[in-house]
C-alpha cells in the first residue's frame, strides 16, 4: 500500500464519515436554508467562543475573505515570509484586496511582538497604511511549529495598541491545541478572525471555517458570493466537518507521536544535516551527501513512499490519520536502508 506523506490534505473520508455524510439533511445554503451547514457554523463559532462562522470551500478562500474584510486597496498586511497567505495563495493579497504584504522572516514561521511593532508603518503619505496582522499557527514551513499563548498575547497587545485587526491562519490550529493542551476559546478571545481547516488533520474531504463577529461574517458571506464561493446543497460536505470535529480530534495525538518517532530515527542518519523540532505532525529535514532532497524523495518513491522536496536541501513529511503504525514501521525500515 502506498504511504503518502506529501500532505495531510490527502486523507480520505472513513466509511463512518461517508455514512454520516449520506444522511445529512440539506437545503440551499445561499438562501441560508441548509440545516447541516447552519449547524456546523454554529458549532464552530461556539467551539471558539466567537459569534459566528462561515463554511468555505478552501482555506485559501477563508484567509482571502478575512484579508478582504479587514482592509482597503492600498493597505499593507504584515505576515511571516514563509506563511501560507504569502507563499501559497497565488498573490491573493494583491489580486483580491489590492494590498501589499510586508513579509518578515521569523523563527520557524513565527513572529514576535517586537518584530510586528517595528514593521508597523508610520503615519506617512509615502507609506502604505498598516491595516492587518496575519499569523499562521501551526507554521507549515516552520515544521509545524506552534506559538506559545504568551507570545500571542504579546502580539495581541501590539495590535490593540495600534488598532490593527488580528487574523489567524489556523489551518492546523487543531494540531497546536492538542500539542499545547490548550482550549479553542483561548485562541478565540485573541483574534478578530480565524480560519481553521477541516480537510487536513481532521480528515474531512473539503472545507475550512472562517470565524469572527456576526458583522464580520455577514460581510465575509457577501464577499464569498462575489468570489464564487456560494454553495447550494453543500450540507453533505458540512456533515463531514461535524463528524471530523466530533470523532477525529484525539487522533491528532497519534499523528504527533508518529512524527516524533521518525524524527528521532533521522537524527542519527549521516545524510541528515539537521531536523526542525517536530512539535506536531510535520517533519522537515535538511539532507546532505550522498543525497539531495530530490534524490532522496525519488529513492523513497521506489519504496512506495511519497514525500516532498520543499527546497534543494529539505524534505517534508506530513503525518495524518491515514498513516497507521504499520506504515510508520515500513517507513522506518526504508529510511534505515538509505
Amino acid at each position: 500500500m502506498l504511504i503518502d506523506l506529501r500532505s495531510d490534505t490527502v486523507t480520505r473520508p472513513s466509511p463512518a464519515m461517508l455514512d454520516y455524510m449520506s444522511q445529512a439533511p440539506m437545503g440551499d445554503d445561499v438562501f441560508g436554508e441548509d440545516p447541516t451547514i447552519n449547524a456546523l457554523e454554529e458549532k464552530v463559532a461556539q467551539l471558539f467562543g466567537m459569534e459566528a462562522s462561515l463554511f468555505c470551500p478552501t482555506g485559501t478562500m477563508a484567509n482571502q475573505l478575512a484579508i478582504k474584510c479587514h482592509t482597503q486597496p492600498g493597505d499593507e498586511v504584515i505576515c511571516e515570509y514563509n506563511s501560507h497567505v504569502y507563499q501559497y495563495e497565488a498573490g491573493g493579497i494583491a489580486f483580491h484586496s489590492g494590498c501589499q504584504a510586508k513579509a518578515i522572516t521569523g523563527d520557524r514561521g513565527r513572529l514576535t511582538a517586537d518584530q510586528i511593532r517595528q514593521a508597523i508603518n508610520p503615519n506617512d503619505i509615502h507609506k502604505a497604511p498598516t491595516r492587518l496582522v496575519c499569523l499562521e499557527n501551526t507554521a507549515n514551513r516552520g515544521g509545524g511549529s506552534c506559538y506559545l499563548l504568551n507570545e500571542l498575547n504579546q502580539i495581541k497587545a501590539v495590535c490593540t495598541e495600534h488598532k490593527l485587526p488580528f487574523h489567524l491562519d489556523g489551518a492546523r490550529l487543531w494540531n497546536a491545541l492538542i500539542a499545547r493542551q490548550e482550549k479553542a476559546t483561548q485562541h478565540g478571545q485573541l483574534f478578530d478572525s480565524m480560519a481553521v481547516c477541516l480537510s487536513k488533520g481532521l480528515g474531512a474531504p473539503v472545507g475550512s471555517m472562517l470565524v469572527g463577529t456576526t458583522a464580520f461574517i455577514n460581510k465575509a458571506r457577501r464577499y464569498r458570493k462575489l468570489f464564487g464561493g456560494g454553495m447550494r446543497q453543500a450540507g453533505i460536505l458540512a456533515a463531514a466537518g461535524i463528524y471530523a470535529i466530533d470523532h477525529h480530534m484525539d487522533d491528532l495525538k497519534t499523528d504527533h507521536v508518529h512524527t516524533s518517532q521518525i524524527a528521532k530515527l533521522l537524527v542519527d542518519k549521516s545524510w541528515v544535516a539537521s531536523i526542525l523540532p517536530a512539535e506536531t505532525n510535520i517533519l522537515i529535514a535538511t539532507i546532505t551527501q550522498p543525497y539531495t532532497a530530490a534524490s532522496l524523495v525519488d529513492k523513497l518513491k521506489q519504496e512506495g513512499i511519497l514525500c516532498f522536496a520543499i527546497s534543494p536541501t529539505q524534505i517534508r513529511m506530513v503525518f495524518h490519520r491515514d498513516i497507521d503504525t504499520s506504515m510508520v514501521n515500513r517507513l522506518a525500515d526504508a529510511l534505515n536502508r538509505c
